[in-house]
């Protein structure tokens, strides 16, 4: 394994590290929204689509999008549910491995184990759901996705710590 290859595996690993507070459909919107308005506002032709198994939650098929990302963004998706990490590492550890899951049986052609789908890791729970690019190329379709979960992260994180330390008027109007 190249010395790339092995630094994109270790960024990758340290990436499944994301988890959010909680995940339930309305987290899913706003997953949905926030990697809607920033492919929006960069110009991107992406498909987004954010589902549980057999459930979609959300889905945004953007200007330019064509039916064949839908497909490719439902066989990410059956990698990262089924694997439980993002079909980005899944592919990575294929490469590292020197294995073609297909190849050995071990998965069909209903798998896309490249860059786009990264998962939905609830703290305490575990893999609750997957959100999954497809449009860009296979690292641009990942590390969008993936922002948008850190974003969410980082939004939850921002509202239990105001819930927890509001700031009172009185103390406010010292500072």
């Amino acid at each position: 394994m190249s010395e790339h290859d092995a630094d994109r595996l270790a960024e990758l690993e340290a990436q499944e590290a994301l988890e959010l507070l909680h995940f339930d459909q309305s987290d899913a919107w706003e997953l949905g929204r926030l990697v809607t308005e920033r492919a929006l506002a960069e110009g991107l032709t992406v498909l987004i689509d954010i589902r549980r198994p057999n459930l979609v939650l959300f889905r945004a098929a953007l200007p330019g999008t064509r039916p064949d990302q839908e497909v490719w963004a439902e066989r990410k998706a059956r990698v990262t549910l089924r694997l439980e990490c993002s079909s980005a590492l899944a592919g990575a550890r294929f490469k590292a491995w020197g294995v073609n899951p297909t190849e050995i049986g071990w998965l069909d052609h209903s798998y896309a184990p490249g860059g786009g789908s990264f998962p939905i890791r609830v703290t305490g729970v575990g893999v609750v759901a997957a959100i999954t690019g497809s449009g860009l190329t296979s690292d641009e379709d990942h590390d969008l996705v993936r922002w948008g979960v850190a974003e969410l992260r980082a939004r939850q994180v921002s509202a239990r710590d105001s819930a927890t330390h509001p700031v009172h008027p009185r103390s406010a109007e010292q500072d």
